[in-house]
């Protein structure tokens, strides 16, 4: 007979030892199953526990009350509460902000969240900016919501190639002055670039893409 060793046998003791949290039984009646933030609350009335955010809050607060790996939060819950959102994007933000905020003693992931970011066009061009500087919330004409400076990168090249805009106009790559791009002699730019189309034309037809 073999015996395992290491992680698996770790996970097996601690399954072995843990106990369903009884005492928290009665605030799950009210949770809903649609998205939204949802809060661990300890002793302390001022700093919560864990703060975390589901499309499915019910169902999302259930699966930590079955993980063994969660015990120790879960032993100094008291009470659990949660705030309901329009969706998943406005679940996200708000779990940032209250994050930031409230500094929960059991949340690793603020560091993520405040890489969260977005393209809002500065003049005509895009730009990348960051959940950590700009408040997402009230902040005005502001085009998706990525993880990364790569993310919002990517996705505006792709609605570059898929609407033939420019990369040099939309400072993806360095464009001489009075040369066209790259891209415009492979028939990939609508030429903007070089004066097939006017700048007007290429700024209405970026916006019509980031509406999207």
């Amino acid at each position: 007979m073999v015996r395992r060793t290491g992680a698996p046998r770790l996970d097996f003791e601690a399954a072995a030892i843990y106990e369903y949290p009884e005492h928290l039984r009665p605030w799950l009646e009210d949770l809903p199953r649609h998205p939204g933030v949802y809060v661990f609350h300890g002793e302390s009335e001022t700093m919560p526990l864990y703060i975390g955010k589901s499309v499915n809050i019910r169902s999302r607060v259930l699966s930590h009350l079955r993980t063994p790996d969660e015990a120790a939060m879960l032993r100094q819950s008291r009470r659990i509460t949660f705030i309901r959102t329009a969706g998943e994007i406005g679940a996200l933000l708000l779990e940032a902000q209250m994050i930031k905020e409230q500094q929960p003693l059991f949340n690793k992931r603020l560091r993520r969240n405040r890489q969260l970011c977005s393209l809002r066009l500065n003049g005509a061009k895009p730009e990348v900016v960051y959940a950590r500087e700009v408040d997402f919330s009230h902040e005005p004409g502001l085009y998706g919501l990525f993880s990364s400076r790569r993310a919002a990168l990517q996705t505006l090249q792709s609605l570059a190639d898929e609407h033939q805009l420019c990369y040099g106009l939309l400072g993806l790559e360095s464009l001489s002055r009075g040369r066209a791009c790259f891209r415009s002699a492979l028939k990939r730019c609508a030429g903007a670039c070089c004066g097939r189309e006017s700048e007007e034309a290429h700024n209405e037809r970026l916006m019509a893409a980031l509406a999207r």
